[in-house]
């Protein structure tokens, strides 16, 4: 079985998960070696403090899950969670904004983030939510992202109606030049699954499902 574990953001995003969910999922980093934790802004400081002796990094999500916040507030959101220890921010672009055309407006907000995140030796992966576009939005999302200076792409945020898709990524990283990367996530439940997506381009996997992945069976949310 090829090993995927490093391309593996460990994900516990569940509205009613508690401290000892949080600690299971670090406990669990340390025994499989994931690459990153990636838990909301409240248990960064907390992850980080526990994972204090291992490489894993840790993420969070910015703006999560519906992107129409200010960008005053996502910045707010950021800059709280570099303080925190935060490596990697997961930020859900404006898709209110993107479906309106106001391009300019996504694609200032994305350089702002990636502007901050970047000073902080960190990293910024942006969520456009695939399950909301057509192939042309699809184009135009990776377009601003890659001009923004955005480091990753994400799919999805495992709460709109449709997870990662195959085909979309694929399309994703024909568009894209190599510098940007792909992070699949929603839905991504099975070691099947998982070497699809990273066939199909994926550089990435946002799970909470790395367990089950691991031992070939189905298992979780896949957020």
């Amino acid at each position: 079985m090829q090993n995927i574990t490093q391309y593996i953001d460990h994900t516990l995003l569940k509205p009613t998960a508690t401290e000892m969910d949080f600690r299971k999922l670090c406990e669990e980093i340390y025994k499989h070696n994931f690459y990153a934790a990636c838990v909301p802004p409240h248990y960064v400081r907390f992850v980080k403090d526990i994972l204090v002796y291992s490489e894993a990094k840790v993420c969070t999500v910015i703006g999560f899950p519906l992107g129409y916040n200010a960008t005053s507030i996502k910045l707010a959101e950021a800059g709280q969670a570099l303080a925190d220890g935060a490596n990697e921010l997961d930020m859900v672009m404006n898709i209110n904004a993107f479906k309106s055309m106001a391009y300019l407006t996504v694609k200032e907000e994305i350089k702002t983030m990636a502007e901050l995140v970047h000073s902080k030796d960190a990293l910024l992966k942006v969520i456009i939510e695939t399950a909301y576009l057509d192939n042309f939005d699809l184009s135009i999302a990776c377009e601003i992202c890659e001009e923004a200076g955005a480091d990753f792409v994400k799919t999805s945020t495992g709460f709109a109606p449709k997870g990662a898709d195959l085909a979309q990524v694929e399309v994703m990283r024909q568009i894209l030049p190599e510098n940007v990367k792909i992070k699949a996530s929603g839905g991504i439940q099975t070691y099947e699954q998982a070497i699809a997506f990273i066939n199909a381009g994926a550089e990435r996997l946002g799970t909470s499902s790395g367990v089950a992945i691991l031992k070939g069976i189905d298992g979780g949310e896949g957020y």
